[in-house]
């Protein structure tokens, strides 16, 4: 029979042992941060998560979400990595489709039947599907390990429940403790069980453990000395708890009390003299650290409030960018400039409250990511107008090679002008092209003006040349005239050699024909034996002969046979006057003196009808 003291040392190690759910082990009733040892589940405290910067997939080509995706095929955060593949993969399969449809569009302008279309999938489809279904088929895993874990430990906690119930049932011997004590240790090492059946058996083991100490009545110095390294254990943790409060880093110190939390929980009970003390220290070192937690709580939520109402002033201004239209790249650029720096300070003001983070996440990156929307539009039409300045300044290139060989210089060169005059009526071509372009249209005009210039300072220098000999004929002309010592078929001579000199420079050109004719008047006149007629004939001649190879020679020549025509018109007239007035004088008393006068000019005026008709017979000759 047991005796009063054994009596009451056993109920209170029972006390003790069965109290694992009870206040000792329990410091924060309903604290967030407490584990539940069974079921694994963690109530995360999510004031110490990272605030995630969202994507900007306004510029993403395929590569960019082919390399994103198979960035996140090595996370283990896959809640993240749904959130991201939520929003990138509608994004991909956009560009897909789009694609896809372009193709059809081009496939059937070709003029072939829509149903015979077969789209084939580029390298980044191909690489992009093939890296979402490994992240699926990862993720599969990863949830199918845990849950098949769970359920391995809840095989081997209802085995060790059994055991436990085959100990409650046997002989009361030091064997039958010491394997009670080894089941409670194994118990302890087995991980989290399904949510369903955590309470269970965390309830049926206590029960277990109640039933073994009610039947058990032997062996209490063992189990005294049990209490002793129990409470040997809990002073440890109490120390570990206590250095957790000096420690800098929240996080880390609040996970690790979970943990101490859990090991408390399940040692057994301690002598009945040091339970309320060690359970003082340890609640006061627990204690510590929430208080540090709440204190940084606090603080924190105060953080998270002034940094809602910067976002909210940033969401305000960084709204008028979304609505933001030009057509002038410098005011986009200048834009960009503007919100990138609003952007900066974003990022700058740090994070807050997570219930409120998603919404103003939303209408910050919807407005940021809305203006570079409009900026992209409005560059892929200035693209597409760059394409077609392209293919214009290419087709003027074209013509520039082509003419780049003309000799015709003076038809050319204005042709050439006038391309030069539309290619800076065109607009810009694509960054990419637009030297080669330049380069191309620049060779091209440079070369037949090089040529041309060539072509040109070497007639200039036979124009100097030809200046000089002429300038030397007129100058023999003049000294003939002064010595009267020319003739007619010298004169011939001389003009022909003057006409045959060719072309001299234009500054000069007025300057030596007026000497060359002066000269020729002078010689005219100075030569001796020759009648008027012949003169004004080697005259016209020697007019005539200059105008051959003058450029405006036929308008001349034209102008010089109507001038004769107007004379010849004007003296048949006076002839005609003077023969009808002849006929009245004819009855006057001084009739015979008026008559002598009126022949005289009829003679005069008949002999310069004559040269003039000659003159004229001359000029349509040439």
């Amino acid at each position: 029979m047991k005796n009063e003291k054994e009596n009451m040392v056993e109920n209170e190690l029972i006390n003790n042992l069965t109290a694992t759910d009870g206040a000792e082990n329990t410091p924060r009733q309903g604290s967030d941060l407490h584990l539940d040892a069974d079921s694994g589940d963690t109530h995360s405290d999510e004031i110490f998560e990272t605030e995630r910067k969202p994507i900007d997939y306004s510029s993403f080509t395929k590569e960019d979400y082919v390399q994103l995706v198979k960035d996140l095929s090595k996370e283990t955060d896959f809640k993240h990595v749904d959130d991201v593949l939520k929003e990138a993969k509608p994004l991909f399969d956009e560009i897909r489709l789009k694609e896809r449809s372009d193709a059809l569009q081009r496939f059937v302008a070709d003029g072939s039947k829509k149903e015979d279309f077969d789209y084939k999938q580029d390298e980044w489809d191909i690489a992009f599907d093939a890296t979402v279904k490994l992240i699926k088929d990862k993720k599969y895993q990863h949830f199918k390990g845990i849950e098949d874990q769970k359920n391995d430990n809840f095989r081997k906690k209802t085995e060790l429940l059994e055991k436990l119930r085959a100990l409650v049932d046997s002989e009361d011997t030091e064997k039958g403790f010491h394997e009670f004590k080894e089941l409670q240790k194994q118990w302890k090492h087995i991980g989290a069980v399904p949510v369903a059946h955590a309470k269970t058996l965390w309830a049926n083991y206590n029960a277990l453990i109640d039933l073994f100490y009610d039947h058990r009545s032997i062996y209490f110095e063992l189990k005294e000395l049990d209490r002793k390294k129990n409470l040997e254990a809990k002073q440890d943790l109490c120390a570990r708890a206590e250095a957790l409060a000096k420690s800098e880093n929240l996080k880390e110190a609040v996970r690790e009390l979970n943990e101490l939390h859990n090991e408390f929980k399940h040692l057994g009970p301690v002598p009945l003299e040091e339970k309320e003390n060690v359970w003082q220290r340890f609640k006061a070192a627990s204690d510590a650290i929430y208080e540090k937690r709440d204190a940084f709580v606090g603080q924190l939520q105060k953080d998270f409030q002034a940094n809602l109402v910067i976002k909210e002033q940033i969401i305000e201004e960084i709204q008028k960018f979304a609505d933001f239209t030009s057509d002038r790249i410098k005011e986009w650029n200048q834009k960009t400039q503007e919100i990138l720096e609003v952007q900066k300070r974003w990022e700058a003001v740090g994070g807050t409250a997570r219930n409120k983070s998603k919404d103003i996440n939303k209408k910050f990156w919807s407005a940021f990511k809305g203006f570079f929307s409009n900026k992209n539009n409005f560059f892929k039409k200035l693209d597409g107008e760059r394409e077609r300045n392209l293919a214009l300044k290419n087709e003027i290139v074209k013509k520039a090679q082509e003419l780049r060989e003309n000799h015709d210089w003076e038809k050319t060169a204005n042709v050439m002008k006038d391309l030069q005059l539309q290619w800076k009526e065109v607009g810009p071509v694509p960054e990419k092209f637009r030297e080669k372009v330049f380069q191309e249209f620049k060779e091209a005009c440079d070369h037949f003006f090089n040529q041309r210039r060539t072509q040109f300072e070497k007639q200039d220098l036979e124009q100097e040349e030809n200046l000089k000999l002429k300038e030397s004929i007129s100058a023999e002309i003049e000294k003939a005239a002064e010595e009267k010592t020319g003739s007619l078929e010298a004169l011939h001579a001389l003009t022909a050699r003057f006409n045959e000199a060719g072309f001299v420079p234009k500054k000069s050109m007025a300057s030596s024909k007026a000497r060359f004719q002066n000269a020729v008047d002078k010689y005219i006149a100075s030569i001796q034996g020759a009648t008027d007629d012949e003169k004004e004939r080697a005259s016209l001649e020697i007019q005539i002969g200059s105008l051959r190879d003058d450029p405006d020679a036929d308008r001349k020549l034209y102008q010089k046979e109507q001038a004769i025509r107007k004379r010849i018109q004007k003296v048949e007239n006076d002839i005609a006057l003077w023969n009808n007035n002849l006929e009245f004088f004819g009855k006057s008393k001084n009739a015979e003196k008026v008559k002598e006068e009126f022949n005289a000019k009829i003679k005069e005026a008949t002999d310069q009808l004559k040269q003039l008709k000659s003159q004229l017979k001359l000029l349509k000759t040439v």
